[in-house]
């Protein structure tokens, strides 16, 4: 593997000192940017697209060849593994995933295997290979998942949801029920991330995007300590570096101080959180990234800057900010605002 150029992503998630602070965008391989678009054109839906070693690994380059950033991301989706279970995963055209079969049931929780990804995903390690290779060490690249529980509400629901109405109901009349399937998603999570780091990862990130719908205590018993089983069962070096790992659960600030003690690196802000204040309370234990609403980028310029220097001044001093959005960035953002975010995080942050 080549050497890496820029390390400045990983060093800051090690909490060490940088020259500036470093910055990716959450689904910066995305419809927003046109070159994007015409690829998926190419690929004919989604799915296709992650399944094409080739064109999954373009798509993840592309941003790099537009802006001055500090990693790549996998490009891929959350649901590969409730896919590999056999669930039928489509996408509607504007509304988003859903499975022909959703797990209801437990008898439909009993015949779910825990995945092999060597069997069942071997397009995604492919893709991270050749990613890496094309990388040529410019920047490092990040792999990631799903949490169980994210996974969980797609996989009962059947579709995303505004109330987890299906899911929730399951977790608090048979939590037993909901605990078997959390535990089979957390062994699989295991399992994907590290094929991933095996074929290339530097870093893995676990998005609970709907963490932030639990109660404090649910949340605790649901969500994070499957979060925290995984990072203890995650391969830990490779290449010859430590692999960090980053949570990010939306809608999370109120747990920062237990999700930092879930053995993790880093931890996710969403814009709900002022990282200033996320820093006071997590101390040095991990290192904070984040967290500009993605809405900013929609504003004029002068707007995004002002608030790119918000936060930086939030943040402080010292080592262990990784600049991103709170986020994943809209398909209806300019790609030029994308670029003036970016540059002011690069030219405020290395003064």
């Amino acid at each position: 593997m080549s050497e890496l150029k820029n390390d400045r992503f990983l060093k800051a998630l090690k909490r060490q000192p940088v020259d500036r602070t470093p910055v990716w965008m959450m689904r910066q391989a995305g419809r927003y940017l046109p070159e994007y678009r015409a690829t998926r054109g190419q690929a004919g839906d989604f799915m296709s697209l992650c399944k094409n070693t080739e064109l999954a690994c373009e798509v993840t380059l592309q941003p790099l060849e537009r802006y001055e950033l500090d990693a790549a991301i996998l490009f891929s989706d959350i649901l590969t593994i409730p896919d590999a279970m056999g669930l039928g995963l489509y996408f509607e055209e504007g509304e988003g995933p859903k499975f022909r079969k959703p797990v209801r049931t437990e008898a439909d929780i009993e015949q779910l295997q825990v995945i092999n990804t060597a069997s069942d995903l071997p397009y995604v390690t492919d893709a991270v290979t050749m990613i890496r290779r094309e990388l040529q060490g410019r920047v490092p690249l990040i792999g990631f998942s799903g949490s169980p529980w994210t996974l969980a509400t797609y996989m009962i629901e059947g579709q995303s949801s505004r109330d987890f109405a299906r899911a929730k109901t399951m977790l608090y009349t048979q939590p037993e029920l909901m605990h078997q399937l959390l535990e089979k998603l957390s062994l699989s999570v295991i399992d994907y991330l590290n094929a991933q780091i095996k074929a290339g990862a530097q870093v893995v990130q676990i998005f609970d995007t709907w963490g932030g719908a639990l109660s404090h205590a649910a949340y605790q018993e649901f969500s994070l300590a499957y979060m925290t089983k995984i990072v203890a069962g995650l391969i830990k070096h490779a290449d010859g570096r430590d692999v960090p790992v980053i949570l990010f659960t939306k809608g999370g600030g109120h747990w920062l101080e237990a999700m930092a003690d879930s053995g993790c690196d880093a931890l996710g802000l969403d814009w709900t959180v002022d990282i200033g204040m996320a820093k006071a309370r997590v101390g040095d234990r991990v290192a904070l990234q984040g967290n500009m609403d993605p809405a900013v980028l929609r504003a004029a310029p002068e707007t995004i800057e002002r608030e790119v220097k918000s936060i930086l001044t939030s943040f402080g001093s010292g080592a262990g900010h990784i600049f991103n959005l709170g986020h994943g960035i809209t398909p209806d953002i300019d790609p030029e605002h994308a670029k003036v975010f970016i540059e002011a995080v690069n030219n405020f942050s290395a003064k």
